[in-house]
């Protein structure tokens, strides 16, 4: 029988046999395993036994679970001898002799366990004992620093030179912590603690300890953090353990915590985006309120250096998403054809243009038995990467149903059956399906939904198929029966398919360009498809004019030379 064996907490040796299939670890009395600490979560994490192998998961607690000093995302296997962190404890998980050892995943460390968790304070408040306080604001100036010890000046210089040249705040923090140690003497502890900028966490960033035997978990009061960065002052408790202001802040009275200065990180439009905070545990070197002007002065430095510092990861993050689509917008241009095919008396002319770097409109040629030949256009629902996924499954699945299936028709139905089964809740598919026999010159189109194909008989007489648009589209309802709209080619007739991004293409008076205005391009004299659909092309960029394009547009046009 396994056990785990707590290591850091209340009752450190304690064992706890995991002798049933699933042991839940929390704060809440009904919990198998109870952990008496605020920092807890109700129900915070499961061990499991699934066929003699253990494996732990975080049961979305608020400070989360560390394995190992990794954070536990997904549900991990248990080794022997693993470390297990929950907030300021820790336990080690060991197996029985009866358990069968395993190897630890790859990629799976062996890390001490965290430097700092944030301790939820709900006592309520009283009276306040704050000796100072100092309001910082966006480019707070005149800041009086009236301590001149040639150390103090230099640890400040220090840390202006750090925080001038910061990009990466996993490095300069910590120097940042060593220089308020070199000017704050009676400072014991120190951290800096920051909101996320994308999910509003607190996240302690950096932890310091004067002796290295007391480099236990800090334990960091939220209350004391979210008054700081809601006022947007910096304050200063001569004795922060009887202060009632923080409601008797749990981890201020464990660790006895005698004095204390605490400054909000204010950037340049008046957001708090953390705090630094030192504390001293010998209530004879109590902080002064020149100590609190003095750690004001470098938050306000210290401030614009994280906001720097956040700017510029969110570039690299921007640049590095820009590289992917780039690579992703070519990957997708390789699902479309790469040349136009070649077959005597025919032309052919396609165009493809994503609104953004992924579309979801598609085209496709794909050869059939017989010398026959499939024109594909298709319109996914949406538009950006959800489209394009489902876009490039289309391209795989619609190949496979045109070479399984005898039939145009049989095809179409096996497809939507491919996404009906698919459950992509509200997508679904427009696709018009054209057939060429080029040997009988014949054409046979199957219509999902689709804007109806013109078929152009000539100059001057121009005409939607309309028998092809009664069928649903592809994803709506498996039982859908699709029919073929069968009509011959002569020399001289074209068909034209295309996508509502060239007839719902939008000016800058917000006007669209419509069919009939399309109907009139084909109604020309132009009697070549290489033509007419540069023709459309060209119209289309005229009537948008300096506007951005919204929408996907595709476009393929086909049809038998004249002779």
């Amino acid at each position: 029988m396994a056990i785990l064996q707590a290591v850091q907490g209340p009752e450190p040796g304690r064992t706890f046999p995991l002798d049933v299939a699933s042991i839940i670890l929390g704060r809440h009395p009904n919990c198998d395993i109870v952990l008496e600490s605020g920092s807890v979560s109700r129900q915070h994490a499961r061990v499991l036994n699934i066929e003699g192998v253990y494996w732990i998961e975080d049961l979305h607690s608020r400070n989360g679970t560390l394995l190992n000093g990794r954070p536990v995302t997904t549900r991990q296997m248990l080794c022997d001898n693993d470390q297990i962190g929950i907030c300021d404890l820790s336990f080690s998980f060991h197996l029985g002799p009866e358990d069968v050892s395993v190897t630890p995943p790859a990629g799976q460390r062996r890390d001490t366990p965290p430097a700092a968790t944030i301790v939820d304070d709900d006592r309520p408040h009283g009276a306040s004992t704050i000796m100072s306080k100092f309001a910082l604001s966006t480019g707070a100036t005149g800041l009086r620093l009236e301590v001149n010890p040639e150390a103090k000046l230099k640890a400040l210089l220090e840390i202006s030179q750090n925080l001038g040249k910061a990009l990466a705040l996993a490095d300069v923090l910590p120097k940042l912590l060593d220089s308020l140690f070199a000017i704050f003497l009676q400072a014991d502890r120190a951290f800096i603690v920051l909101r996320e900028p994308t999910t509003g966490r607190l996240v302690p960033k950096a932890v310091k300890h004067r002796r290295a035997d007391d480099a236990q978990t800090l334990r960091i009061s939220r209350t004391v953090v979210s008054n700081v960065m809601t006022t947007k002052e910096a304050i200063l408790s001569a004795d922060a353990a009887s202060d009632f202001r923080f409601g008797m802040a749990e981890s201020i009275v464990d660790f006895q915590i005698h004095s204390m200065i605490c400054a909000p990180l204010v950037n340049r439009e008046g957001e708090a985006l953390g705090v630094i905070q030192l504390d001293t545990l010998d209530p004879r070197n109590r902080f002064q309120p020149d100590d609190l002007e003095m750690l004001a002065a470098v938050a306000c430095q210290a401030a614009f250096a994280v906001e720097n510092a956040q700017l510029h990861e969110m570039a690299m993050q921007d640049q590095a998403l820009r590289r992917e689509l780039a690579v992703a917008h070519e990957v997708q241009r390789g699902f479309l054809p790469a040349t136009a095919p070649r077959i005597p008396e025919y032309d052919f002319f396609e165009f493809y243009e994503p609104a953004s770097q992924l579309g979801g409109d598609y085209y496709d040629y794909v050869e059939l038995p017989g010398g026959r030949l499939a024109i594909v256009v298709a319109d996914v629902s949406g538009k950006g990467i959800s489209a394009s996924l489902l876009m490039a499954k289309l391209s795989a699945e619609t190949r496979y149903c045109l070479a399984s299936e005898p039939e145009p028709a049989q095809a179409m139905g096996r497809l939507n059956r491919v996404f009906c089964e698919s459950a992509w809740e509200d997508r679904f598919v427009t696709m018009v399906l054209a057939v060429l026999d080029p040997r009988r010159h014949g054409l046979a189109i199957i219509n999902a939904g689709h804007l109806p194909p013109l078929l152009r008989r000539g100059p001057h007489v121009v005409e939607p198929v309309a028998q092809s648009e009664a069928n649903l589209p592809l994803g709506v309802d498996r039982n859908v029966d699709y029919a073929e709209y069968l009509l011959p080619l002569s020399p001289g007739d074209s068909l034209v398919l295309y996508t509502d991004g060239i007839t719902e293409a939008m000016n800058t008076k917000d006007e669209l360009y419509g069919l009939p205005r399309l109907l009139t391009v084909l109604d020309s004299d132009v009697d070549r498809v290489k033509l007419l659909g540069r023709r459309i092309l060209d119209d289309v960029k005229r009537f948008v004019g300096p506007r951005p394009q919204s929408d996907d547009m595709c476009l393929s046009c086909f049809g038998r030379v004249k002779v």
